[in-house]
């Protein structure tokens, strides 16, 4: 089963949090870590990312699903701040 986003909204799997940096050094739970994710669809009306990319995205704008042990973001593009 896929989903398929209406309008401007993109659908999108979360990534892992890192707890250590490139260079080895561990992260503590105070370090805010970023939100990113993997663009899985695009509905119609996205025009600045398509699936593959890497996005940052504000913690609290996406709606969390979960469907067939998958979990999966749903979040509008102005929510999205960056490609990575």
């Amino acid at each position: 089963m896929s989903i398929k986003p209406l309008a401007d909204r993109v659908v999108a799997k979360k990534e892992a949090a890192l707890d250590k940096t490139a260079s080895g050094i561990l992260l503590g739970e105070a370090k805010e870590k970023p939100n990113t994710a993997v663009v899985e669809s695009v509905g119609p009306d996205v025009k600045t990312v398509k699936k593959g990319d890497r996005i940052l995205y504000r913690e609290y704008s996406a709606t969390e699903v979960k469907l067939e042990s998958s979990e999966y973001l749903i979040v509008k593009e102005e929510d999205i701040l960056a490609t990575l």
